[in-house]
C-alpha cells in the first residue's frame, strides 16, 4: 500500500486580505464551502484552514495545482465538526482513477492555519 502525506502552513491575514476580492473566494472556494463559511460568519481562520488543506491534499496527491481547479476540492466539517473531502471534476477523476483514500486533519491560531492531508491505497504496483 501507498502512502504519501502533505501539509501547508499559511498566515491567516494573507487569507483576510484575499477574502475581500470575489474572485479569489470564487476561484478557490466551491459554493458548498462559501456557504459553510456564511454560516460561520466568514471567519477568517475557517477560510484559511480551507486553503491549507487545498495545498496540502495537491502535495499528498504529488501534482501540486495542476489538472483540477482548487474550487473542485471542498472541505467540510461533519455534524460534529470532523473535516472530510468532498470532490468533483478532474480531481474526483484523479483520486479514483488510482484508488486514493484520504485523510485529513486541520487546525488554527489567531495567526496561522495549517492542514495535514495523508493519501494511501492505490493501484499496486
Amino acid at each position: 500500500m501507498m502512502i504519501q502525506t502533505g501539509i501547508d502552513l499559511i498566515e491567516v491575514a494573507r487569507i483576510a486580505k484575499s477574502m475581500q476580492k470575489q474572485r479569489f473566494m470564487q476561484h478557490v472556494f466551491s459554493p458548498q464551502e462559501q456557504e459553510m463559511f456564511e454560516k460561520r460568519g466568514k471567519n477568517p481562520q475557517t477560510v484559511a484552514v480551507n486553503f491549507a488543506a487545498k495545498e496540502a491534499l495537491s502535495k499528498a496527491l504529488g501534482t501540486g495545482i495542476r489538472g483540477f481547479a482548487l474550487n473542485e476540492i471542498s472541505l467540510l466539517r461533519d455534524e460534529f465538526g470532523k473535516p472530510y473531502f468532498q470532490l468533483s471534476g478532474k480531481i474526483l477523476e484523479i483520486v479514483q482513477k488510482n484508488r486514493y483514500k484520504l485523510s485529513v486533519s486541520v487546525t488554527h491560531t489567531k495567526e496561522y492555519a495549517s492542514a495535514v492531508v495523508v493519501c494511501y491505497g492505490g493501484i499496486e504496483p
